[in-house]
């Protein structure tokens, strides 16, 4: 697995030592994380972004909205920037100017590209459905033709990414260091829920164990 090479636009400026060139690290980031913020320049010339979700699938990264989508119109052929991150914790320091976050994030830039052949579609459709909803591909309906057509899918390519990580405790003044004051991390974990039944479902209708049974997301240092 190649390492990444930063770009102009890519390389990190502000906190270095928490950027890595570990593709591994970024195919990590964006398959723990379940929405990421797409940003594009809107036809009225103004800067937007949209949060929506997507799919990873190797060094390809996929979002998919309705063809009347602007965000996906304007990103079809345009310049777009990607961004995921994970909140991993609060971070407290003795001094407010310490205090911070643990995170991971990642930073893609490219050119999208909008899909147009049916395959083509239905596999990054499935990518993404994967991503999202493991299980539920080969479990529900797929698309039907006028749904094909209705849905539009934007390729993005991983060349062009930047990685930042931060985890530990805070970082601190030596003079600060014999304050009475607490510092310390306060982790955040994330769990899923019961699953809560469709009203309309079918009496008798068991919860899939793909549903059931999925896994907590993956946290710092798990998984």
């Amino acid at each position: 697995m190649h390492p990444l090479s930063p770009t102009e636009r890519s390389t990190v400026r502000r906190g270095k030592t928490r950027s890595t060139s570990d593709r591994a690290a970024l195919h990590a980031v964006l398959d723990a994380g379940l929405i990421c913020h797409l940003g594009f320049v809107a036809e009225h010339g103004a800067p937007v972004v949209v949060p929506t979700g997507y799919g990873r699938d190797g060094d390809t990264l996929y979002v998919h909205g309705s063809t009347g989508a602007a965000s996906l119109r304007a990103a079809d052929g345009g310049e777009v920037c990607v961004t995921v991150t994970l909140l991993d914790g609060i971070v407290y320091s003795r001094a407010v100017f310490h205090c911070s976050v643990n995170y991971r994030s990642a930073v893609l830039h490219g050119r999208g590209a909008t899909l147009t052949d049916r395959d083509e579609k239905l596999a990054a459709l499935r990518v993404i459905t994967d991503h999202l909803a493991p299980g539920t591909w080969g479990y529900a309906r797929e698309p039907s033709r006028r749904e094909l057509a209705a849905t539009a899918v934007l390729a993005l390519d991983l060349t062009e990414a930047a990685v930042k990580i931060r985890t530990g405790p805070p970082g601190e003044e030596p003079a600060d260091l014999t304050r009475p004051t607490w510092a310390g991390v306060l982790p955040l974990h994330r769990s899923w829920g019961s699953p809560v039944p469709c009203p309309e479902l079918r009496p008798g209708t068991a919860v899939p164990s793909h549903v059931e049974t999925r896994p907590d997301p993956v946290g710092p240092g798990r998984g």
